[in-house]
């Protein structure tokens, strides 16, 4: 089977564990979840590297960073002009290529590929505060219009990003309490922070005070999710409506989770732990029988599973594999054993996540001093908040081993002579590990 459309949903900031498909206990997601229970759900969606623009470089290079060289939000390398380019191929196969996203204007070449590059935030000083109503205003009438040729179309909604300001009828949706008492403490670790005193000035002050109830911000990243749910609904309705769910295949996704208060992350997407890694990947299309699927997928495999299911030759280049053995296939066997992860945005590490295990090494000291070596158990500590890398060495040394090897590799396979984290840098990070060095000789 070869599908005729393909409409890409990338739901930016969003963890799987937040939507009711994946177990999560507040409604948070009903429109997701209804049209999930007809689809393809990956429960294990990894994603190679956080934050944004790496991720959505993987996305449609079918590339690790380590080979296409995003490796950083925020810096200054540019996709290669020999990397494979997702909506690039798909242009030159005869498909009307369509992004409703506001990634173009940076200098890494996100807009390539696409006919038609829609930017809701092109007005906006501040891009993230662009919702899914504005979003939706260019992309129904973009699918209404073009409903009868054969695209490709990429739809990026941001609204659970931070600051989370979803209208206020969304609000005390999944919260009753009050969010600025002065016995409650759960934020003071925040105000030690260097963005502490930003997100006082620029989101808590739009909410009504001084907030100190983290659970209330959670709540309202929830009511965000719920607030897009609703969006993506009325997007998916008009496939519905248009007579072309026959002919599109649909799929959900997200570049990066979000870390709400643990690991001493308040509210950002930054740390190796699966609250930023595990995101969504849903895959609908009639030709597809509803299931799941338990093996370890990521980013990398986005791009040959789009070519594949258009029939669309993958190019040798692309390191993911396409998924769509997996689709069709009941008992579909697994695309890899484990996989790799990294971030040099505001920490420089890599892990190795597999079924029942992780591990962390950190290739410099970060902001919050963590461990140089984490250790994790995820079938007895999901939230990965006990480091057992002292109490479990034979297990942490091997896959150090396998995750250096694995590094290796890739450098030697792209001739890169330096770790790559190493050679770039942190981006956004080196503010905040200045800011607090600068504290401590000051102290």
């Amino acid at each position: 089977m070869v599908t005729v459309n393909v409409l890409l949903i990338v739901v930016d900031t969003l963890r799987a564990d937040h939507l009711g498909c994946y177990g999560y206990s507040r409604n948070t997601s009903p429109h997701i979840d209804e049209w999930a229970a007809g689809g393809v759900v990956f429960d294990t969606m990894i994603a190679p590297a956080i934050p944004t623009h790496p991720s959505f470089a993987t996305m449609n290079t079918g590339q690790y960073p380590i080979t296409h060289g995003i490796v950083a939000h925020g810096g200054e390398r540019a996709i290669p002009r020999t990397a494979p380019w997702l909506p690039s191929l798909l242009q030159k196969n005869g498909y009307t290529t369509c992004a409703i996203d506001n990634l173009g204007e940076w200098r890494f070449g996100f807009s390539q590929g696409y006919e038609f590059y829609i930017d809701p935030t092109r007005r906006r000083a501040l891009s993230i505060n662009c919702d899914n109503r504005e979003i939706n205003r260019r992309a129904i009438p973009w699918l209404k219009a073009h409903a009868k040729e054969r695209f490709f179309m990429m739809v990026h909604y941001w609204d659970p990003h931070t600051p989370y300001l979803p209208p206020r009828a969304y609000r005390s949706l999944f919260y009753s309490g009050d969010p600025c008492a002065p016995d409650n403490h759960s934020l003071d670790g925040l105000m030690d922070h260097p963005l502490g005193r930003a997100w006082q000035e620029t989101w808590f002050n739009k909410l009504g005070g001084r907030i100190t109830d983290a659970s209330y911000l959670e709540a309202l990243y929830d009511a965000e999710i719920r607030f897009c749910d609703d969006g993506i609904a009325k997007l998916l309705k008009t496939v519905e409506s248009l007579g072309i769910a026959e002919d599109t295949a649909v799929i959900l996704t997200s570049d990066h989770g979000e870390l709400m208060f643990r690991h001493k992350v308040f509210f950002d997407h930054h740390g190796l732990y699966d609250g930023n890694l595990h995101v969504p990947l849903i895959v609908r299309h009639p030709g597809f029988a509803p299931k799941r699927v338990p093996h370890i997928v990521g980013h990398m495999d986005l791009a040959p599973t789009v070519l594949d299911l258009c029939g669309v030759p993958i190019p040798g280049t692309m390191e993911g594999e396409s998924l769509a053995a997996m689709l069709r296939e009941d008992g579909a066997k697994p695309v890899r054993e484990y996989t790799v992860s990294q971030e040099c945005t505001w920490q420089m590490k890599w892990s190795l996540r597999t079924r029942t295990h992780k591990f962390i090494l950190a290739r410099e000291d970060d902001f919050y001093r963590t461990p140089s070596r984490e250790l994790y158990d995820l079938a007895t500590d999901p939230m990965e908040l006990h480091n057992i890398a002292e109490t479990e060495p034979d297990t942490a040394r091997a896959m150090e081993r396998t995750l250096e090897s694995w590094i290796a590799e890739k450098m030697a396979r792209n001739g890169l002579a330096q770790d790559p984290l190493v050679a770039h840098g942190i981006t956004l990070g080196k503010a905040w590990k200045d800011h607090r060095d600068n504290t401590a000789r000051a102290g």
